[in-house]
């Protein structure tokens, strides 16, 4: 089974869409092996961001600090979902970063539809409900940083339990 974070952004908080999106992934057959609502700091995020995921890096000093002061506007849900293929199922259920672009039946493209000119002009960053690690070393790193390992759960889902062969006796 492979495990990766998810992050319900302010915006999804915020909304009161946290149930609703979480049942997707619950219908998809995921398990949630751990959550908490925090109010991470900035250097908390600058780790997640940058010394993670290379934003700075990538997209620049601006776009950086707008997702941060972004992700600062109320809390946040972190939870981390095991599953078959997680990391990669989990990231064509959310769709593309940029919610216009996300196709209907994606989460972005169903409850978002920012562009990434909207966002500009207004000065802040997109809002597109999720964060969800992108490739199997990053969702490593991500759950670390966001979880120590006693937050962590290991259970049998009931589907787990009813489609497991009997073990002979």
């Amino acid at each position: 089974m492979e495990r990766t974070l998810i992050i319900f952004k302010p915006d999804a908080v915020m909304r009161g869409i946290v149930g609703e999106v979480l049942t997707r992934f619950e219908k998809a057959g995921f398990k949630v092996v751990g959550a908490k609502m925090v109010r991470p700091d900035y250097d908390h995020f600058h780790k997640h961001y940058e010394g993670i995921g290379s934003l700075k890096t990538r997209k620049g000093e601006d776009i950086f600090e707008k997702q941060v002061a972004n992700m600062q506007v109320g809390p946040v849900i972190a939870m981390v979902l095991e599953g078959v293929d997680a990391i990669d199922t989990v990231r064509k259920m959310v769709g593309p970063t940029e919610p216009k672009s996300a196709l209907p039946g994606t989460i972005r493209g169903d409850y978002a539809h920012v562009s990434y000119d909207q966002a500009n002009a207004s000065g802040r960053s997109i809002s597109n409900i999720l964060h969800a690690s992108a490739t199997p070393d990053e969702a490593t790193q991500e759950i670390e940083h966001w979880f120590n390992s006693s937050e962590l759960y290991e259970y049998e889902a009931v589907h787990e339990i009813f489609t497991q062969p009997k073990s002979s006796q």
